[in-house]
């Protein structure tokens, strides 16, 4: 007969087996992950355009953050997050210009925004401000929380300078089919809790917060076509169910500024 002893004992030996069994494939996915081809960042997205109406009083849009607000995994700065964002802007504003500008760069962290809030800074002021950023805090160590911090000051810096901003917080990375389970569920968890604590900040600073995960998680779970074909990046379709998410909240800020009646 097992003693009681002997079940605990065997309990034990199975869930550290277990741990480190699960430790063991969390590790090679992780490398499994780094080893993966990734779409390659394009300077030329990151080049000023206008959209709408010519001769119209331009309404400034600047976006700033990681690869994503950049628009890697896209072609067209037409097919970036900011330029449909542009392009619904430049319908829904009775014939105004949108002067779209991007200082985001790709890998960026939140602690890299103090620079990008420097250069969109630079010149004539924007009238809105749409901050991505949250994708590289997840993949790499470190805590939610100075991330969070680090945002809330850019929004914080931006806002000072009467500048309206729009937050799209960390996007769902259980959608994302460059990492395999249990890895994606893993990173999932991380950027739930990265997001929450994204949002907390900005809106401290006075930001507007866009929940991207929870208002397009769904689709990008379901359509393998909203991701490009590194299964990381957004593709042109991923990036305007996030220009529709934003939308709203980027036509609220342009209210503000006068741009919208």
């Amino acid at each position: 007969m097992i003693t009681i002893k002997r079940l605990a004992r065997m309990a034990t030996v199975t869930v550290i087996a277990g741990t480190v069994g699960g430790a063991a494939v969390l590790a090679a996915q992780a490398m499994a992950a780094r080893a993966r081809s990734y779409a390659k960042p394009d300077m030329r997205l990151a080049m000023r355009s206008s959209v709408g109406a010519v001769g119209k009083p331009p309404m400034r849009l600047v976006l700033l953050g990681d690869a994503t607000a950049l628009g890697v995994g896209v072609d067209r700065v037409a097919d970036t997050v900011g330029g449909q964002l542009a392009a619904l802007l430049a319908e829904g504003t009775a014939g105004r210009r949108v002067e779209l500008s991007s200082v985001a760069v790709a890998g960026s962290r939140s602690a890299d925004l103090a620079t990008q809030v420097a250069r969109a800074l630079v010149g004539p002021a924007p009238d809105v401000a749409v901050i991505l950023v949250g994708t590289n805090d997840v993949t790499h160590v470190g805590r939610g929380s100075d991330a969070a911090e680090y945002l809330g000051s850019a929004c914080r810096r931006l806002r000072d300078a009467g500048i309206p901003v729009v937050v799209g917080t960390c996007p769902d990375f259980g959608a994302l089919r460059a990492f395999a389970p249990p890895l994606r569920q893993l990173l999932g968890w991380r950027s739930r809790s990265v997001a929450r604590q994204q949002a907390v900040a900005a809106a401290a600073a006075g930001a507007v917060v866009v929940d991207l995960a929870a208002r397009t998680g769904a689709v990008f779970r379901a359509d393998a076509g909203t991701l490009c074909h590194d299964g990381f990046h957004p593709s042109a379709d991923g990036y305007r169910v996030w220009a529709h998410a934003l939308l709203p909240a980027v036509e609220e800020a342009a209210a503000v500024r006068g741009f919208l009646h």
